[in-house]
């Protein structure tokens, strides 16, 4: 059989630990033997990064925004324990948060459902999407440690005038952090959202905690309030969908008693860890999409979990390991699908279509990693663990 031949090659960002070993098996057994793979390749696992200084990473977003297209492996962002672990000479920034920083996108998230594995919410009969503000917040932040003493914010105008306030007033040692966000970047999210929502036909919510936040998370608000008013109204009545803004804790409990169907809009880090409920909720980390999208329309696909250290240190030993690769699948089918549409390939589309219904397939035909077996339940069908890479090939078999 003749490969798909590529025109233009994905940025693919490599990672680390058990993701690292999925990433290069999911390549040599369900991609390569039918596309002529074209990708411009960025090691971003912690060693190179370490390396480079995190150059690579920053040279990684910059050929994304030259190419359009990328495909991104999971990593470690490290902590203390990962710094005296890997030796490294700092503890280098979330990579997601630099090179989302760089795209200035809005992270989607959408469950990947199968007849079979029933959400833990029983009521969820839909797909709950998350939208993920991708710039700003906790993870463009400066902290640090303070001790006795007053830590204020300062803002000097470009005229040089200053205005200050006091953060707090410390008696002994404690910590201090200080976030920002731009109105462009705000806007931009804003209006990914309004246009998602559109494109999908479901209801728009957006929520944050502006009763705490009166400033910050209130500019968040008066944002999306006015663009939907000036631009985005009369197009959500006429396609019979609505937009509504409330706190993020009233959000949590309308989610929990619904039965999906939802777009929901959330901050960078209500985003972060909102994802991963509802992926939880709805059976597993590892059966979750996540793309970035730019203003500018340019797309990085990834998957929405860790880079699964625990059984990596298995496969280290030489022991068999059942990780589930579902959602790096789906991050290199989403780019491939993406690169087949953008440069009008309808074999690459089609592919990654192929591909994403056969790991479909395989689950709701009983052969699984060993984190859907609790969960899938399905009349006639007794569900069988597999290991990783015995479950890739069995995807190879159904495309």
């Amino acid at each position: 059989m003749e490969k798909i031949r590529m025109t233009t090659p994905l940025v693919e960002m490599d990672g680390d630990e058990m993701t690292r070993i999925l990433w290069k098996w999911i390549k040599e057994i369900l991609i390569e033997p039918y596309v002529d793979l074209k990708t411009e390749y960025y090691d971003l696992g912690l060693k190179e990064r370490d390396n480079t200084d995190d150059k690579v990473t920053v040279e990684s977003a910059n050929a994304t925004l030259k190419y359009g297209v990328a495909v991104k492996c999971a990593t470690i962002t490290p902590n203390a324990q990962r710094m005296t672990e890997y030796n490294l000479k700092k503890m280098y920034k979330s990579p997601n948060g630099t090179i989302r920083a760089i795209l200035d996108g809005t992270v989607f998230r959408a469950p990947i459902l199968v007849d079979g594995i029933t959400p833990y919410i029983p009521t969820w009969k839909k797909p709950i999407v998350i939208a993920r503000h991708a710039y700003g917040d906790i993870y463009k932040a400066v902290d640090g440690l303070a001790g006795a003493g007053k830590a204020e914010i300062v803002y000097t105008d470009r005229e040089g005038n200053q205005a200050r306030q006091t953060i707090f007033d410390f008696n002994g040692d404690g910590v201090v952090m200080a976030m920002h966000n731009t109105d462009k970047s705000i806007e931009s999210f804003a209006r990914a959202c309004f246009n998602y929502a559109l494109d999908v036909k479901l209801p728009l919510w957006f929520s944050t905690k502006d009763t705490i936040s009166k400033v910050y998370d209130g500019n968040f608000k008066a944002i999306f309030n006015r663009l939907y008013e000036e631009e985005y109204k009369e197009k959500f009545e006429k396609a019979g969908i609505d937009y509504m803004y409330t706190l993020i804790d009233d959000v949590v409990a309308r989610i929990v008693r619904s039965e999906g169907g939802i777009v929901w809009a959330c901050k960078n880090y209500d985003g972060d860890v909102m994802s991963d409920m509802v992926a939880t909720a709805y059976g597993s980390l590892a059966m979750m999409t996540s793309v970035l999208v730019s203003p500018e329309g340019i797309y990085e696909y990834e998957a929405a979990h860790g880079t699964v250290t625990r059984h990596y240190y298995k496969y280290m030993k030489g022991e068999e390991t059942s990780t589930n690769p579902v959602a790096t699948i789906f991050a290199w089918t989403g780019a491939l699908k993406k690169r087949g549409e953008l440069d009008d390939i309808p074999e690459l589309v089609a592919f990654g279509e192929r591909l994403e219904k056969a790991t479909i397939e395989t689950i709701e035909a009983g052969e699984m990693t060993g984190d859907l077996v609790g969960l899938f339940k399905k009349e006639g069908v007794t569900p069988k663990k597999l290991n990783s890479k015995d479950f890739l090939k069995a995807i190879a078999t159904r495309i």
